[in-house]
């Protein structure tokens, strides 16, 4: 078995380009999945898009119906229970191509699928699984996730709902309330969090829904987006739910949320991706209509930059995305191979790369909303209007910076997961931070190198970003110790450093690889877009690096290391920043679509 990368060590080991997967590797299989589910979205969804801004949950339902005859409902689920136990690109796949329409159809098939299956697939008893499962994955029964409450969002072991054996010792009867439930409305199923007695931590449940069994429902709530999605406060007054309903073992249900939202996580990257094709495409479409000045807006270069960031951004996005689902997908058939159920491989695949989870999830939400953001911005008056899909397009973006764990808990999380791992053994970082800084003190090589070959400088420079990474992190590793968690602003810059780089260096190995299969003179535009990439990403990790170094260190220390990130985010050759944004542009504009 060839030695996979473990989670995190993207940061200390170099990746081949013919280790990465990218969407260009997909299976004639995988290709006819992806043009299924497309056909399925262009038919039931996009017609009916203003309907879904209406609020008609019926229609949600309906179309989650259609889904689940299509089998869309069930590609993750093992085939003992009914699904097609495909790979977990595939489920990544189908996520990424039936969310691009709208957040409200997008919300309902994530949390179904998702939190409100997987936990049992992965969690569940064998009898849970054959009762659940199958109806699940059928579509004759839907599932929500009950976890937040009034005073428990981030902290989501702070919960209050009480579960309590009852005295025969024959079920729980639940108390309590939760609230922004997706799927409330329509689902026959719950799977609910709640505490017994003083535990430390929360308990998974899986509970019917009974309304006569004291489940009790809020109205629909209004929101910002995503507003065919039903979201309801859900109330359980001493709700009984037999004892075999417990999920897993007491005390684990912190475990079971926060397994269930690291893929949860890196399904809700690949939801922000159709987004931000049809986005780019229509937002391209509409400058090519549009005259001012005699000419079309496409023509002017001030559209032209949005285009091609909006282009760039995205295929940045597929490329970490699809290159994080494979070494998920490959870490879970080493582990079944090893003689692992697939229960236990899965949860150990993800588990393993939350790091990757959680920088995909920061990274392609905030490039769906400035995606939105600028495709309004390109439609002008009529972007603002709700006659055009821009506008909703940004109402349903947003909420993608809030769930599954907000950006900022998901920033936090992502270095502190690598400092844990590093602690543990698994990711050497420490070595590799005190090489950085012997070399900071060495003198520096004044050599000319060789970069002839094609992203050779390009691959440097991303080593380098890596370097400036860890001559930082580690500098307050060094300085905080354990204390480090109390300070989030340098947390916050730290992972803005280490996303950049993962998102960076996922698009120059799929670019390089491209190249090596079609040739550079084919894929100019995607080339374009890889450096164009970077050169956005070395501006970050200059700005956060800087802005972590002159927040802890001083005096000497601090001159040294603002010398080091100088010397690490320097470029021999600056890219033409406006030449690479024509490149791609043009190849746009003259398509009428995205068409990378």
């Amino acid at each position: 078995m060839k030695d996979i990368t473990r989670g995190g060590q993207f940061l200390v080991k170099e990746t081949k380009c013919e280790d990465i997967f990218t969407p260009e590797d997909f299976s004639e299989e995988q290709l006819m999945m992806r043009d299924s589910v497309r056909e399925f979205v262009d038919k039931e969804i996009w017609p009916n898009k203003d309907r879904f801004e209406k609020k008609d949950f019926a229609l949600t339902v309906e179309c989650m119906r259609k889904a689940a005859e299509m089998g869309f409902l069930s590609i993750a689920v093992p085939e003992a229970y009914g699904g097609m136990g495909m790979g977990f690109v595939e489920t990544v796949l189908v996520c990424d191509y039936i969310s691009g329409a709208t957040g409200s159809f997008s919300s309902a098939f994530g949390a179904h699928t998702g939190i409100g299956t997987m936990p049992i697939t992965l969690y569940g008893t064998e009898e849970q699984k054959q009762k659940y499962v199958p109806k699940l994955a059928s579509g004759e029964w839907f599932g929500a996730y009950c976890l937040t409450e009034p005073g428990a969002g981030s902290d989501a072991n702070s919960g209050k709902t009480k579960a309590v054996l009852s005295e025969d010792g024959t079920h729980y009867k639940i108390s309590g309330q939760k609230m922004w439930i997706t799927n409330a409305g329509f689902c026959s199923l719950f799977i609910v969090f709640a505490r017994i007695g003083d535990d430390k931590n929360i308990t998974g449940f899986i509970v019917e829904n009974d309304p006569k069994n004291g489940i009790s429902m809020n109205e629909e709530e209004h929101k910002l987006g995503i507003r065919a999605s039903s979201t309801r406060q859900v109330f359980f007054a001493e709700t009984k739910v037999p004892v075999e309903n417990m999920l897993s073992e007491r005390g684990n249900g912190f475990k079971i949320a926060m397994n269930a939202l690291n893929i949860g996580r890196i399904k809700l990257a690949a939801a922000c991706l159709d987004a931000q094709r049809r986005i780019t495409t229509n937002a391209t479409i509409y400058a090519n209509e549009r005259i001012q000045f005699n000419t079309p807006i496409s023509q002017f270069g001030a559209i032209r930059s949005k285009l091609a960031e909006m282009a760039a951004n995205c295929y940045a996005g597929e490329s970490a995305t699809y290159r994080a689902a494979k070494d998920i997908e490959n870490r879970i058939e080493a582990r079944v191979a090893e003689g692992a159920t697939h229960q236990e491989a899965e949860l150990k695949g993800v588990e393993e790369y939350a790091i990757e989870c959680s920088i995909l999830k920061v990274a392609v939400s905030e490039d769906v909303q400035n995606c939105a953001d600028e495709g309004i911005q390109i439609f002008g008056g009529m972007g603002f209007s709700e006659d055009t899909p821009m506008e909703s397009a940004w109402r349903d973006a947003r909420i993608a910076r809030i769930y599954e764990g907000t950006n900022e808990i998901n920033r936090m999380l992502s270095v502190g997961m690598l400092i844990k791992k590093a602690m543990k053994g698994q990711v050497d970082l420490l070595g590799p931070a005190m090489k950085v800084s012997e070399e900071l003190m060495g003198i520096p090589s004044f050599d000319t190198p060789d970069y002839s070959e094609l992203f050779a400088e390009e691959k440097e420079m991303v080593g380098k970003l890596k370097k400036a990474f860890l001559m930082v992190a580690g500098s307050a590793v060094q300085k905080f110790g354990p204390d480090l968690d109390a300070h989030q602003q340098l947390l916050m810059a730290a992972a803005d450093m280490l996303i950049e780089i993962y998102m960076a260096e996922s698009t120059i190995l799929r670019t390089e690889k491209l190249v090596k299969k079609e040739g550079e003179a084919k894929v100019q535009e995607q080339i374009a877009m890889a450096k164009l990439y970077l050169y956005k990403a070395v501006d970050i990790v200059t700005q956060k690096g800087k802005e972590s170094v002159i927040s802890f260190a001083e005096g000497d220390e601090q001159r040294m290391m603002l010398m080091g990130l100088r010397r690490f985010t320097k470029y021999t050759n600056m890219p033409n920043v406006v030449a690479l944004r024509e490149t791609i542009t043009t190849k746009l504009v003259g398509e009428n679509e995205y068409c990378f």
